[in-house]
């Protein structure tokens, strides 16, 4: 029975240096997860900012499309009603000299036949 007494306090300390061992790894682990939630909570709070100045430049950059939109808008209406306006000052153009070309170049015919004439008479009367 001595043996066995023997094996059972040799057990019993093995179980025992096995249990502190135990307790000792389990300490490491949970320090190990005390610093993880450290860092993670360090980096949660650096993210906070950086998130907040992303979006805050997010919604900078839609207004600045939104105001470029506008003015690509605004620019585009005034293309368009300048085009309008010089067609329509073409248009006007157009009709003022097909008014002015036909009595004009009538004018001029008959100026010009009446210097031919002209001319002819005094070479006619100088011979």
């Amino acid at each position: 029975m001595n043996l066995v007494i023997i094996f059972q306090v040799v057990l019993l300390v093995a179980a025992s240096a096995l249990c502190i061992g135990l307790i000792i790894y389990f300490n490491r682990i949970t320090n190990s997860i005390k610093t993880i939630e450290k860092d993670f909570n360090q980096l949660t709070s650096d993210l906070k900012p950086l998130i907040k100045s992303s979006v805050s430049l997010s919604e900078n950059i839609n207004e600045v499309t939104e105001k470029a939109k506008d003015q690509v808008e605004m620019s585009k209406n005034i293309v368009s009603e300048v085009k309008e306006r010089v067609e329509l000052l073409l248009g006007y153009e157009e009709k003022i000299r097909e008014g002015v070309e036909g009595p004009v170049f009538g004018l001029i015919k008959n100026l010009s036949a009446l210097a031919n004439g002209v001319d002819k008479f005094w070479n006619t009367l100088k011979k």
